[in-house]
């Protein structure tokens, strides 16, 4: 789900970067309430995040900023809290997902 909000403690840099990837996200336009549902909905409003261009972008500020409901970068509130417990030593999930992206490049 991309919120515009500007989050407490952004820079107008981190502002502006985040409003460019939030004008990409395929749920801009849609209603953010199917984004905020629970149980096996979860599952099936994560498939909006499928096909969008800003997925990780959005996940990992979800994750950065320890958003805990809603579906977020095709995460459910439960995939980004195990996330969190299995890499606690992440200080920027953006770092880890290009990382992460890099080395499976480097694989193929």
């Amino acid at each position: 789900m991309a919120n515009a909000a500007v989050t407490h403690g952004e820079t107008t840099g981190e502002t502006d970067t985040r409003l460019a990837w939030v004008a990409q996200a395929r749920c801009r336009g849609g209603d953010p309430d199917e984004l905020f549902v629970r149980g096996a909905a979860q599952r099936k409003a994560a498939t909006i995040c499928r096909h969008c261009p800003v997925q990780l972008e959005c996940g990992a500020d979800a994750l950065d900023n320890r958003v805990e409901f809603g579906v977020w970068g095709g995460m459910t509130e439960r995939q980004r809290r195990a996330l969190l417990r299995q890499h606690p030593e992440v200080t920027s999930w953006g770092e880890f997902f290009e990382n992460q992206r890099r080395r499976h490049a480097d694989a193929v």
